[in-house]
């Protein structure tokens, strides 16, 4: 991968950073994004946030290898604190776990007043992500879901609206897989959540075997209901 063509992952979160965007690329990594969209969406300025030294000298090194050093600016810091507030409308986070992702949104909510769109891809718990939203009014407006070297990802794009439009009276069925996700339905949405159900049967049975608790009890009714919402999901696809 190199600024010149993105992995699969980071491609599906270019496609929805608008053109005229001022980006803040957290966890930027290498800077492959912001390098990648200065060069072929005509964004005119990126910051590339980046909390660990050798990936920050690694942006740095990228950025004024590629001659872009005027229009990305590479920060270190801890998630949104590399930004000024009104500096930025479009945050792109990829490549960490939901809760994560979640913890750096909560964190930084004073930064996000000039944002218009966020672009997340996490790696796993995407609900987590869901569940912000709704709770600091961002809507959803998009979902992708893609697959690349075995691997299943998703991407959410929020912006600030109406949180529990995409959602209608199917709540718990698109926090958990996605209201996007549900209504599209392809083969890797299929795949995942197939995955998923097993492995929460596993656990289900493990339990069975485990010492009864109140904790065991309880963690069993919540695997008993996702197992459940997916299964409604894929019937439908079944039937």
């Amino acid at each position: 991968m190199n600024t010149d063509k993105l992995s699969d992952r980071l491609a599906a979160v270019a496609k929805y950073v608008p053109k005229d965007a001022r980006l803040a690329d957290i966890g930027s990594d290498h800077a492959y994004l912001p390098c990648f969209l200065a060069k072929n969406s005509g964004i005119t300025f990126a910051i590339a946030g980046e909390v660990a030294h050798g990936p920050y000298q690694s942006a740095k090194s990228n950025v004024a290898a590629e001659g872009l050093a005027e229009i990305i600016s590479v920060r270190m810091g801890d998630g949104l604190e590399v930004i000024e507030p009104e500096e930025v409308d479009c945050i792109t986070i990829a490549g960490m776990g939901g809760a994560l992702i979640k913890s750096i949104l909560e964190n930084g909510k004073d930064k996000l007043n000039s944002v218009k769109r966020l672009v997340l891809q996490p790696n796993i718990s995407a609900i987590s992500i869901r569940e912000w939203f709704i709770d600091n009014n961002w809507e959803l407006v998009a979902e992708e879901i893609i697959e690349e070297d075995g691997k299943i990802y998703e991407v959410l794009i929020g912006e600030k609206g109406n949180p529990h439009r995409p959602y209608g009276a199917a709540l718990d069925k698109g926090l958990l897989m996605g209201p996007f996700l549900v209504q599209k339905h392809d083969e890797i949405f299929t795949k995942k959540w197939s995955a998923e159900k097993k492995n929460w049967q596993r656990i289900y049975e493990a339990l069975e075997d485990a010492t009864e608790t109140a904790e065991t009890i309880e963690k069993q009714q919540e695997l008993i209901n996702k197992i459940r919402l997916v299964e409604e999901v894929l019937k439908n696809e079944e039937s």
